[in-house]
């Protein structure tokens, strides 16, 4: 199928992990790329020759999120280099995890100003480009912990929460020019952070899951593409918990 011939997306924090693998998958479904990540390494180089081998145009920015100023000049790039956009993943996203009593106010801004403030800057940046267009997808890449909370997570789990209402919003103030805007909340996800964890520790994660198993980035990837594409054209304003029934 080419569910997305013809559109283009731009997935931020996408040179590994999830969001390259939701790069990956709309590319599979025929759209061109455009990703962000902090630096241009191995990682970044290797996720553009991967997404261009499927046979789509893919372009890699080497862009801080977190700014304001960067973001909206990448955006100004990409449409130039692509000529429009259609599909913004909002994914880029640290932890800096401790209990409130301890964190810093470092680790609280750290975390506040790449996972939220970036969702600001490029929905802010796309916004205009995509109600010219009277049409397009935003996806953010939320978490459990924005619906649910966690202890020792208070700086992660506001900026979740904070993407769920930036989405929410969104939908309200631009569903009139045709612009959706939905969460994706992943739960318990194997990544390189996760794998770092001891096997006792993701037995325990395993069984507070109905499934049993934790869920992979490609099964992120498959909501998302369900979002970007015309599949959920009624659908915005909400947020798809992914997460194997763990709440």
């Amino acid at each position: 199928m080419d569910l997305l011939k013809g559109k283009v997306a731009l997935v931020t924090g996408a040179a590994r992990g999830i969001g390259k693998a939701i790069a990956l998958k709309l590319a599979s479904e025929g759209a061109d790329i455009a990703f962000t990540d902090l630096n241009a390494d191995d990682n970044f180089n290797n996720t553009v020759k991967e997404i261009s081998a499927l046979g789509v145009v893919c372009r890699g920015y080497a862009s801080n999120a977190a700014d304001f100023t960067q973001a909206h000049e990448t955006v100004e790039q990409i449409v130039k280099d692509f000529g429009h956009l259609d599909i913004l993943v909002n994914n880029a996203g640290i932890t800096r995890d401790g209990l409130m009593m301890r964190m810093s106010e470092q680790q609280w801004d750290m975390v506040i100003n790449v996972n939220l403030k970036s969702a600001f800057n490029f929905t802010h940046a796309v916004t205009p480009v995509m109600a010219r267009q009277r049409g397009g997808s935003i996806i953010n890449i939320s978490s459990v912990v924005g619906v649910n909370g966690n202890a020792g997570q208070c700086n992660y789990s506001a900026s979740k929460a904070g993407m769920i209402g930036l989405a929410k919003s969104i939908a309200r103030e631009m569903g009139s020019r045709g612009i959706r805007a939905n969460c994706i909340a992943p739960g318990f996800i194997i990544t390189d952070m996760t794998n770092a964890l001891s096997e006792e520790v993701k037995e325990e994660w395993n069984k507070k899951i109905p499934l049993r198993r934790g869920g992979t980035p490609e099964d992120i990837a498959n909501v998302a593409l369900f979002l970007g594409s015309d599949l959920s054209s009624y659908v915005t304003g909400q947020v798809i918990v992914c997460d194997g029934g763990m709440i």
